[in-house]
């Protein structure tokens, strides 16, 4: 059992943060990259609130669509649906504390509590008639945001999401033991490359900047924070289970993933097929769309974003 959650965590911890495709070592003497510096291609807002210093970027006008990143990613991993979807809406990409330029410290991080970070965020911001997107991680936190802060959004979208699979209890605090912050740090180029290459359906090699990027975050100074929110994150994610309550969700749910997801389900606990985990989620949330996207793995928003982006935005537009 133990032998099969290394590799469960293998997967769902490296394939999240890292990246995939053509071997080699292209990174290897490049300069540190802060996080601070990171380019996501469109600026990066802040907000003082909660005792941490939430980044986000903010685009168009309309009604709020809110993205939330999935595991050990950031605001920039949305890049490829900003400018599409801020022609329809104003959209704003959040980096969840602990990522991105958000801030890093010994945070309680949480499905819950980051639900609850978001609702301030709302609230804050004074936004109304507010859809959440989530992807990964990110949608095991939209689940939790409408069941916990139903009055927060208006509708909620998941994308290929955690929190319908199940998992066995307890499993998150020995996996917090199991992984180290160094272990996460010294991830070599060539095991990015592999690793977040289960990602995608076919890997291209115009993603290779998540793989600059990650080699490169391993030498900034707020690597070990980060690492810490990865390792908190991904036992909070299996502590904090959702899949019991996806029939209490009392807003209108959309589910969207990729047909060669990888990831979910876990191919060693929980064999099976991404159709089965995700028809099971829209079985048991009450008001829910299902959409399936050909050609895509679990970053399906990243290697089908027009037609990411094109579901989405007709499913809003109903």
């Amino acid at each position: 059992m133990k032998t099969n959650i290394i590799l469960f965590l293998t997967l769902l911890v490296f394939t999240s943060i890292l990246a995939s495709g053509c071997g080699g070592f292209r990174y290897l003497d490049a300069d540190p990259l802060e996080f601070q510096d990171i380019d996501y291609t469109f600026e990066s807002h802040f907000l003082e609130m909660d005792g941490l210093t939430l980044s986000y970027i903010d685009e168009g006008e309309g009604d709020p669509l809110i993205l939330v990143h999935g595991l050990a990613s950031n605001a920039g991993f949305w890049r490829y649906n900003i400018e599409s979807l801020s022609s329809q809406y104003r959209v704003i990409a959040i980096d969840l504390p602990g990522y991105g330029k958000s801030s890093k410290a010994d945070f309680p991080y949480g499905m819950a509590w980051y639900a609850s970070v978001i609702a301030n965020f709302i609230e804050e911001m004074g936004l109304k008639n507010v859809t959440y997107a989530g992807h990964s991680m990110g949608g095991q936190i939209g689940i939790t945001l409408s069941l916990n802060h139903p009055e927060s959004i208006s509708k909620l979208i998941l994308a290929a999401p955690a929190g319908i699979e199940a998992f066995t209890p307890g499993s998150g605090n020995w996996l917090r033991n199991v992984f180290t912050i160094h272990g996460i740090k010294t991830v070599p180029e060539s095991g990015i490359r592999e690793n977040l290459s289960l990602n995608f359906h076919r890997w291209n090699s115009r993603w290779e900047w998540m793989v600059e990027e990650r080699t490169r975050m391993a030498k900034a100074e707020e690597m070990d924070e980060f690492a810490y929110a990865v390792i908190q994150s991904v036992g909070a994610m299996l502590d904090e289970s959702t899949t019991a309550r996806l029939r209490d969700i009392p807003h209108e749910t959309l589910i969207i993933y990729g047909r060669f997801d990888r990831l979910i389900p876990n191919m060693y606990l929980n064999p099976g097929s991404p159709q089965s985990v995700f028809s099971y989620g829209h079985e048991k949330i009450p008001n829910s769309t299902l959409i399936e996207v050909d050609r895509a793995g679990h970053m399906l928003q990243i290697e089908q974003a027009e037609a990411f982006n094109a579901k989405i935005m007709n499913w809003m537009n109903r």
